[in-house]
């Protein structure tokens, strides 16, 4: 294997996607029309573009989470998004990647997994499909976190503070936020979400994101909030939690997050098998974890 990871392009006749190897991360999202939807990964705002959240979500107290007596270190989001994945299967319009325990990974999250993740591209819609296997001998615990940074103003959708974020349902729900250290410390007082949308601005983030820690909706839409012009149809039927984020200070994108799984609470002390958000899986079990992107014109 080289050193370079390997980048692996997907298409149909009105979609084209590439996807790098390290971390099975998303590059590029291109229609036929020369439009592009992702975030360049510009490090001068952030490098990340589509980052897979895995075996966490967000951050541990301390970034340490104990298996038994044993102290095991874990940074944020996890180890899959830094990690070289291999390629499994590959057609013209779907790819499958695969990451299995290795002496790095163990030596944090002491469990046997193995992490298919699929692309797939049918028309103008490209899914996304991860299944966490345990292969160990005893149950697993699992988050798993998508994090498109799309571009903002989304193209064809008009300009940054005339664009929204319209949920499935109207949330009532306040958005919790996190603190320095990204532990989940708060609430907001009430919902900013009004008649199913989140009216957008740059100062919107000047208090890191905002996190849907239960919200009703499966499904957004991000575009201008009049709803005319291009908008990208999100869905992520079976993910629990949603983030909303952008860097502060005028970054030109915008993350939309489908999670399962969250940072940990600023007063939990409990091991990963009990944090809030986690998924246990048993010997031989499966899980999906699945979102698509619709790019509407």
């Amino acid at each position: 294997m080289g050193t370079e990871p390997e980048l692996v392009t997907i298409a149909s006749d009105e979609l084209l996607a590439t996807i790098s190897s390290m971390g099975a991360e998303l590059q590029s999202i291109d229609d036929a029309h020369g439009n592009t939807y992702l975030w360049n990964g510009d490090p001068a705002w952030w490098s990340g573009r589509a980052p897979i959240l895995f075996p966490i979500v967000g951050a541990l107290a301390n970034d340490t989470h104990r298996v038994g007596e044993t102290t095991y270190t874990m940074t944020k989001h996890g180890f899959a998004r830094r990690s070289r994945f291999e390629v499994i299967t590959q057609a013209a319009d779907r790819v499958t990647f695969r990451l299995t325990e290795s002496a790095a990974t163990l030596a944090q999250y002491p469990y046997r997994f193995c992490l298919d993740i699929t692309f797939h591209i049918e028309g103008t819609t490209l899914s996304t499909s991860a299944i966490v296997r345990n292969s160990d001998s005893q149950p697993i615990p699992v988050s798993f976190g998508f994090h498109p940074a799309f571009l903002w103003p989304l193209p064809g959708a008009g300009q940054s503070e005339a664009q929204a974020v319209t949920f499935e349902y109207d949330e009532t729900e306040p958005a919790s936020r996190i603190n320095a250290s990204g532990l989940v410390d708060r609430t907001e007082p009430e919902s900013r979400i009004r008649d199913r949308q989140l009216k957008l601005s740059p100062d919107l983030f000047d208090d890191d994101a905002l996190l849907y820690l239960s919200p009703s909706s499966r499904r957004v839409w991000f575009g201008a909030a009049n709803g005319q012009g291009t908008h990208l149809d999100v869905q992520f039927p079976d993910m629990p939690q949603l983030g909303i984020w952008t860097k502060p200070g005028g970054a030109p994108y915008l993350c939309i997050e489908p999670w399962y799984g969250y940072a940990s609470p600023a007063d939990f002390a409990g091991s990963l098998m009990d944090k809030p958000g986690t998924a246990i899986l048993a010997i031989g079990e499966d899980k999906e974890f699945a979102m698509s992107v619709t790019v509407v014109r």
